[in-house]
């Protein structure tokens, strides 16, 4: 790959990141219409998305961003109101630029006429509408527009620009900004040296210069920022139109700043004589503070609040500034591949040093083992993610679904900051997607009908999600009408799922809905319907390790809680054996461990059932699962676990004690076989498998109320 299709990738990336900022800010300012900080965060966006397009290539997506800054222009300015209109549209523009990001440089006429209409319904926003649009103008449209607007007029800038002291080591050269900016125009710069330093403190890869310039342009205002699109984020830059002043009666005219040692730089104005006339230039050691103070220009208390504030900016902004580093998704998950590995090793050795007689191998081995111990969960961190990362994805969603159905819908979420493994995260995505669409669809009735039913208008989904352990409980819940129990056994009897007189409690009954092809809907919708895809989400949570439990009152509303856990990469497990094979169970799942004494046998008479500390709990035996010959020992052990809200015990010839487990996956063969989640490598290298519990207690169930017993073999 050469540099200029790096550059793009770069740029693509980057943009994605944008409109996924502006479609959380665009719904913000939906609710907030006021909110002016969103409303400079989206222009800020859109700014960028064209300057920087238009650098590297993507012109058709500079020229269409231009008309939507135009309009944001006038926006901020308050010409343009906030409405549903301006909202739908901005959501149109971000679908658009996602097409363009993904096409080819050619754009059929098809496109070209779509983003020509999205054109003209935003500039029928601005104060002066164009009212038609011919097809002529569909391709002028879509040509980057002039950065000259009015070749007879021009414009006095004062501009004040003040790198970050880093911007010559991120690898831009400041004095290419300023030969821009000559390009645009007439121009004069005077440098302040103030900040350099002496020699002793001297840095010589460090920027210690600030500028004021005066440019005299045709151009607008959005071609002047246009030349510090890539540095503002990190630079104090002002630009103000000073017009009114001739251009010639001054070297520089400054402009007040905001930083501190900025505002004491001597410059080269001092005050009129008449408090009438407008300041001249001339050389002079006096104070920038001193005479903005003096000719009015700016109050006495101004130059210490303003420092003030910029000095919390500058906290904010250059605190991070070499804090993080993008890192490509594929080296991250071939950096715990590697980690992975070096646990396997890592356990190899430790079980040789445990045999060993060599008594110096004992303390090396130990460090090792406590350093990759903190290497595997500094990895794991790395891959992290808030699961606001999808949350925030679903505000779109709601919004059109509840357009499409007529409905008024408001989303809540919470936790958003929770963290999550990435590879979980992003597996997330479709079957919350699915549970949310049908949240909406089933659960959240029309304003009118929620009136009847004595609730506001507008329903609420709720998206939470918290730490519990070592796991994370993601919630999607409504305030709905709830889930009919009796609409539910009705259907179920009718696709002879259970008999009419099969007694269910209420988490049985709504277990029901995740069987294939079952739906309560009336009728099939675009959205809902077929009784496809709940049976989906339920294996793919199953399979992500996790659990899935339905909490509904009737008229009250549904709550759909997921149980996750933080990771897939590497577990802490419980290491069993049962005759020649060693097997691990999750250690989240484990709730205690006991020896079976021949008297706790002894009181099942010959049922699946024992009693521990006062409960009766069923059990499996794990040498009866995978059929193992030979005798199992006189006294047996048993693990207590937990699953889905279900605790059952499963026997063992020997509890091996704990274990750091890397999850390998199966062949594909065997790779939907229930109870058993994936393999690991032991210390001597053998493969034992990883136990999928709630899998293995749902399967030992459903047989035994066939009357069979539960078998898993051929699987080495």
């Amino acid at each position: 790959m050469d540099k200029k299709q790096q550059y793009a990738e770069i740029y693509r990336q980057e943009t994605e990141e944008h409109l996924e900022a502006i479609e959380e800010v665009i719904l913000d300012i939906e609710d907030n219409p006021d909110d002016k900080d969103g409303l400079d965060r989206l222009f800020r966006a859109i700014h960028t998305i064209k300057g920087s397009g238009s650098m590297f290539g993507f012109d058709d997506i500079a020229a269409f961003s231009h008309h939507v800054e135009t309009v944001l222009d006038h926006v901020r300015e308050g010409k343009i109101p906030v409405t549903r209109q301006l909202i739908d549209l901005i959501l149109m523009v971000c679908d658009r630029i996602k097409v363009m990001l993904d096409a080819s440089d050619d754009i059929d006429d098809a496109d070209a006429e779509a983003d020509a209409k999205i054109i003209a319904a935003l500039q029928k926003l601005l104060p002066e509408p164009v009212d038609k649009i011919t097809d002529t103008d569909i391709g002028v449209m879509l040509q980057l527009p002039n950065r000259i607007e009015d070749q007879d007029k021009e414009t006095v800038y004062n501009i004040s620009f003040g790198p970050h002291a880093d911007i010559i080591t991120n690898g831009m050269d400041p004095t290419l900004l300023l030969n821009e900016l000559r390009d645009l125009g007439e121009c004069r710069i005077v440098a302040n040296t103030d900040a350099i330093p002496t020699l002793d403190e001297l840095e010589a890869e460090k920027c210690h210069f600030s500028w004021d310039i005066s440019l005299k342009t045709h151009v607008d205002i959005n071609a002047v920022k246009d030349v510090f699109i890539f540095v503002e984020e990190d630079s104090l830059i002002s630009i103000r139109d000073i017009s009114d002043t001739p251009f010639e009666s001054h070297e520089v005219r400054l402009i007040p700043r905001l930083e501190k040692n900025f505002a004491s730089v001597d410059i080269n104005e001092s005050v009129s004589e008449k408090p009438d006339e407008t300041p001249k230039t001339r050389y002079s050691q006096q104070k920038i503070g001193e005479l903005l103070i003096a000719s009015d220009t700016l109050p006495q208390e101004e130059p210490d609040s303003a420092w003030n504030e910029q000095k919390k900016f500058h906290k904010r902004k250059f605190a991070t500034i070499a804090d993080s580093i993008r890192v490509s998704s594929a080296k991250l998950d071939n950096l715990v591949n590697l980690v992975g590995e070096l646990v396997i090793t890592q356990a190899r050795l430790t079980e040789i040093a445990s045999t060993s007689d060599e008594a110096e191998l004992a303390e090396p081995v130990e460090a090792l083992e406590s350093l990759t111990s903190e290497l595997r969960d500094c990895t794991l961190d790395m891959r992290m993610m808030p699961i606001g990362t999808i949350f925030g994805k679903f505000r779109r969603l709601i919004r059109d679904l509840a357009v499409e159905l007529g409905k008024e819908v408001e989303l809540i979420i919470q936790g958003a900051d929770t963290k999550l493994d990435k590879a979980i995260i992003e597996r997330l995505s479709d079957p919350l997607l699915h549970l949310i669409r049908n949240s909406i669809d089933h659960g959240i009735h029309t304003p009118e009908e929620r009136e009847k039913n004595g609730k506001p208008r507008k329903g609420t989904i709720r998206l939470s999600a918290v730490h519990l352990g070592t796991k994370v409980v993601i919630t999607i819940s409504d305030d709905g009408e709830g889930l009919d129990t009796g609409l539910i056994r009705d259907k179920a009897v009718a696709k002879g799922l259970i008999t009419s007189d099969t007694e269910l409690s209420p988490d049985e009954t709504y277990s029901l809905i995740f069987a294939p092809g079952f739906s309560t809907a009336h009728q099939v919708t675009r959205v809902s319907g077929r009784g496809v895809g709940m049976d989906v989400v339920k294996r793919e949570i199953n399979t992500l390790g996790g659990e899935i439990r339905i909490i509904s009152e009737k008229g009250e509303g549904t709550s759909i809680r997921l149980t996750m856990p933080l990771t897939l990469a590497i577990i802490d497990g419980l290491l069993v054996a049962a005759g020649d094979r060693r097997f691990v169970f999750p250690l989240e799942q484990v709730e205690s461990c006991a020896e079976l004494i021949p008297e706790l046998m002894a009181s099942a008479q010959g049922r699946n059932m024992i009693r521990i500390e006062d409960e009766l709990l069923p059990f499996i035996r794990l040498r009866d699962i995978f059929e193992i010959n030979g005798n199992s020992r006189a006294i047996e052990q048993i693990a207590v676990v937990q699953a889905e809200h279900y605790r059952a015990g499963i026997i063992v010839d020997e509890i091996l004690g704990n274990v750091q487990t890397v999850i390998k996956p199966l062949d594909r063969i065997y790779q939907h076989v229930e109870g058993i989640s994936g393999a690991t490598i032991m210390g001597d290298g053998a493969v034992s498998l990883i136990i999928d519990v709630p899998g293995l207690i749902r399967c030992a169930r459903r047989e035994e109320e066939k009357g069979n017993e539960y078998r898993i073999s051929n699987i080495e």
